[in-house]
């Protein structure tokens, strides 16, 4: 993995990891908060909507009820019970249940208890579980006082469903005692009479009102019991206090909860921060140093031994807090490496430069010795000279003319090569019939004495897009540079191969071979080869300008040589036509 994308890969997923830590802590604190806040509910409003709940999640397999443990410490709790019957009346899961609660119902039974909510002394609830094939039945039954103690108030006292006024005191008696207070309400929800302390000024009752009062009990001040007459058509209503009211408790917790947090995060940003300052500081201070040390050229102590100790482990290996960098460390390492190997080179091509300035300057002052002293001549003594000597000192000059000519330009062309690359009149061409002209001009080379010249290619054309001009250039150098480099007496081959998709230019020679020095630099400027007898005439510059060609035409170049067994060089071009 890149270093670029293992630090965005490292900080993205702590700060993800942070994010999903922060995540789950308010998810947990608020499903926490949620149960809390349900469970609270669900005790101040209990039993009103717990039933329902009760049924929702409960689970039935087999036959087999499986109730979750809270409700039954709930239920334990408030001295309730629950039943569950099946289809035929039995009861298949009991908690808490009395003795005197029987375990199977009869049809009458059951609608009895549906219709007066009442089971002996036990107040009732009933829910229908209707997500199985067979519909269950859900019975939460309890004492509750308050409905008992209403339900005794209203068989003892009422006349009409109003409380008979000869027994109003010691219903009013009965009723301080117990701590609520009592209204009696018509059928319009007008409050015909009120018995109690803390009565206030209310008149009626709106007619959702009453219902509220039992669904959501703990959303009033008072918890409310309700007994309907429907001979009369009067009801009773009794208010009795909580021991708490209100839901200020539970905001209270929450606040206090969400301080906590906030502090808690804070004190764990700060410590992120400042482990994060700690942590990526250092390797920053280390990196400074290196880049001093470079600066300063010291390529070579990328690492003092004191920064080693702080990086490295005595087995080698990084130390955890420096694996995030660890390409980081290596880059450097390689860097180094390169711009010292890059030093090197620049120091072995200047003295390259220096050696080719020296033996150019050579090459050049030879023949400008030459001519010179043919003009001293004939400025001297002009008239003394016969036509023919004339002649050869003309020819002398112009020879020598022509040397100095052909040095400057390929000066002139290695670096115009530099910059236009690419040849000005690409053309389809022949390799075959190209290189076969080529071998052909130097087999016919009188002045060659002592060479052996031969062309190796096939009947069917080789074709390729590329330049004549630029191509003969090319081979003039390798095969010039060949002969230059070897032997009297030596083989010269110049072929051509043909490939699949490119096409080579072979040349090839039995002289004395090359060592690894002279293959490493032989296309570099500046570089002559060293395994020569005697002085070799030269700019240093043709192999270079060779290699500058067979780039232009996109192709690349491949060298193999052994000491003592000739060289041979292959030009690989790409083959822009079919043949």
């Amino acid at each position: 993995m890149k270093v670029s994308r293992r630090l965005a890969f490292h900080f993205t997923y702590q700060l993800v990891a942070f994010s999903l830590f922060m995540f789950m802590l308010l998810v947990t604190l608020l499903f926490v908060l949620t149960k809390h806040v349900s469970n609270e509910e669900i005790r101040r409003n209990f039993p009103s909507g717990v039933l329902s709940s009760i049924t929702a999640e409960t689970v039935t397999e087999n036959g087999v009820v499986n109730l979750q443990g809270y409700w039954k410490d709930l239920l334990y709790e408030r001295n309730m019970w629950l039943q569950v019957v099946d289809m035929k009346g039995r009861v298949i899961h009991a908690t808490n249940t009395p003795k005197d609660v029987p375990s199977s119902y009869s049809v009458s039974r059951l609608l009895e208890i549906k219709e007066e909510r009442r089971l002996g002394k036990y107040t009732m609830g009933l829910e229908m579980d209707l997500t199985y094939e067979d519909p269950l039945l859900f019975m939460l039954g309890g004492v509750d006082e308050s409905t008992d103690q209403l339900r005794s108030w209203f068989t003892e006292y009422q006349a009409g469903g109003l409380p008979d006024s000869s027994q109003q005191d010691r219903l009013e008696q009965e009723v301080w005692r117990a701590g609520g207070y009592l209204h009696i309400i018509d059928g319009e929800g007008t409050i015909k009479q009120a018995i109690g302390k803390e009565i206030g000024d209310k008149k009626s009752y709106h007619p959702l009102e009453l219902m509220s009062m039992q669904e959501i009990p703990g959303a009033y001040a008072t918890n409310v019991n309700v007994y309907w007459d429907k001979n009369s058509g009067m009801t009773w209503v009794y208010h009795t206090p909580y021991d708490t009211v209100g839901k200020q408790p539970i905001m209270n917790q929450l606040l206090s909860v969400v301080m906590w947090i906030c502090i808690i995060v804070l004190v764990v940003a700060l410590a992120m921060s400042i482990w994060h300052g700690y942590r990526y500081s250092r390797p920053l201070l280390l990196f400074t140093g290196w880049f001093e040390r470079m600066g300063n050229g010291s390529y070579e102590e990328v690492l003092t031994p004191k920064d080693r100790k702080k990086v490295f482990r005595k087995n080698g290996k990084l130390r955890m807090r420096y694996k995030l960098y660890k390409e980081v460390i290596h880059s450097f390492y390689h860097m180094a490496e390169q711009l010292a190997a890059t030093e090197r080179e620049r120091k072995a091509l200047e003295q390259n430069r220096e050696e080719w300035m020296s033996g150019i300057s050579h090459d050049l002052r030879t023949p400008l010795s030459s001519i010179q002293g043919y003009g001293y001549m004939l400025e001297s003594a002009a008239e003394d000279w016969s036509p023919g000597e004339l002649r050869e000192m003309g020819t002398v000059i112009r020879e020598k003319g022509d040397y100095m000519l052909e040095l400057i330009d390929d000066f002139s062309l290695v670096f115009r090569l530099k910059t236009e690359i690419q040849p000005q009149d690409m053309c389809p061409l022949d390799l075959n019939e190209l290189v076969r002209r080529g071998v052909l001009k130097y087999v016919n080379d009188a002045t060659l004495d002592g060479v052996t010249f031969q062309f190796e290619g096939g009947d069917e054309p080789v074709l390729t897009a590329g330049s004549a001009k630029w191509l003969h250039r090319l081979m003039d150098n390798l095969i010039s540079n060949a002969v230059k480099h070897s032997p009297p007496g030596v083989t010269v081959t110049v072929g051509v191969e043909k490939r699949a998709n490119s096409a080579a230019i072979v040349v090839k020679d039995d002289g004395v071979g090359m060592d690894e020095e002279t293959k490493r630099s032989l296309f570099e400027r500046y570089y002559r080869g060293t395994n020569t007898e005697g002085s070799i005439d030269g700019s240093g510059l043709g192999m270079s300008i060779a290699k500058a060609i067979v780039e232009a035409h996109h192709g690349t170049v491949e060298i193999q040589s052994e000491i003592g067994k000739g060289t041979c060089i292959r030009v690989i071009l790409p083959r822009g036509l079919k043949d």
